[in-house]
């Protein structure tokens, strides 16, 4: 058999960096929001993590094996980060044939009729979570409610505790856009997971400290999730709600620390990259005010996903030793 070596201009610059190493690290990140989710939520949480890991697993293992004919990719940990992400996007008690539908749709879908890992469009995890919010609406937005006292809870909106199922982002939409305070809500509950929602959205000190562990080991750059969360900050104060609930309550962390920041779906330059994270800020926050989902950062992600080409087109990388512009001229 022919083999032709193909081999690149210089300079070639090595690094410890692979895909495998960059996937399990971003597995490693979501682990103590896993923990807070199974402590939230008990072993249903688990059950439905384990359920939607096991489903991707076996879709893009089949569509290695079986439509593709090549070696099985699974182990790069891409599959499983879908899956944990698409868990975290679903209620703990959605039924198990919609995890395994969601997962489906976002391995088969969203990800391999793209061609794989590296090929797709857009973020897997949020199109088998927007396929399931479209097709499933009342499953998608049913909460449990027998979660501990407490939890998640607004006082002071109508008289009585919103601790009837309904997340706290909805709830803020409930009682009129702007009109809680931080005095309404106990933050303390909200920050370690006492709070209704997707498996997900509860526990923000458990997401930063999943960015700071990215960061540390350079998986990620601080672009995309600062730009993301000041962008969405700006834009809450503007329409005249509370920049801190906006921010804590809901998917916006999540979605700004790992699934906004997915190297396939965004921007490669750093200008680019604030871009992108502004704009994900400013249509969620525009979605939360005047759409009819109280939540908006899926579609922000996967709108400004469908961007990304033209913010690369637009925003040029220096090339490697060239000198600025400026310097040029002088």
């Amino acid at each position: 058999m022919d083999t032709k070596l193909t081999v690149s201009l210089s300079p070639h610059i090595h690094s410890r960096n692979s895909i495998d190493h960059c996937m399990w690290n971003v597995i490693i990140a979501l682990i103590p929001a896993l923990v807070v989710a199974v402590w939230t939520f008990g072993l249903q949480a688990l059950l439905v993590i384990g359920i939607s890991v096991a489903a991707c697993l076996l879709t893009e293992g089949l569509i290695d094996r079986f439509l593709f004919h090549r070696h099985l990719s699974l182990s790069n940990g891409s599959a499983i980060i879908t899956g944990i992400l698409l868990a975290f996007n679903l209620p703990s008690i959605l039924p198990w044939w919609m995890v395994v539908i969601g997962a489906v749709v976002a391995i088969g879908i969203g990800k391999m009729s793209f061609g794989g890992l590296g090929c797709n469009i857009w973020n897997p995890a949020l199109v088998g979570r927007v396929f399931l919010l479209i097709s499933f609406p009342a499953a998608m937005t049913t909460w449990p409610v027998d979660v501990p006292s407490g939890i998640g809870h607004i006082t002071g909106a109508t008289g009585t505790d919103a601790n009837t199922g309904a997340t706290l982002l909805a709830s803020l939409n409930d009682y009129s856009y702007g009109k809680i305070g931080l005095d309404n809500v106990d933050f303390m509950d909200m920050a370690i997971g006492h709070m209704n929602g997707s498996l997900g959205e509860v526990g923000s000190v458990a997401i930063l400290i999943g960015l700071a562990y990215l960061l540390i080991t350079k998986v990620i750059t601080w672009h995309i999730p600062v730009s993301m969360i000041a962008s969405a900050a700006l834009f809450s104060w503007a329409f005249g709600g509370n920049p801190v609930l906006d921010i804590f309550a809901g998917g916006l962390l999540l979605g700004a620390v790992f699934m906004a920041t997915d190297y396939v779906t965004s921007p490669m330059t750093r200008q680019g990259q604030i871009i992108y994270g502004f704009m994900i800020g400013f249509i969620t926050i525009v979605i939360r005010r005047y759409g009819s989902y109280p939540e908006g950062v899926s579609f922000a992600i996967l709108l400004m996903n469908s961007f990304t080409p033209i913010i690369n087109r637009y925003c040029h990388p220096r090339l490697f030793g060239r000198r600025k512009t400026s310097a040029v001229k002088a």
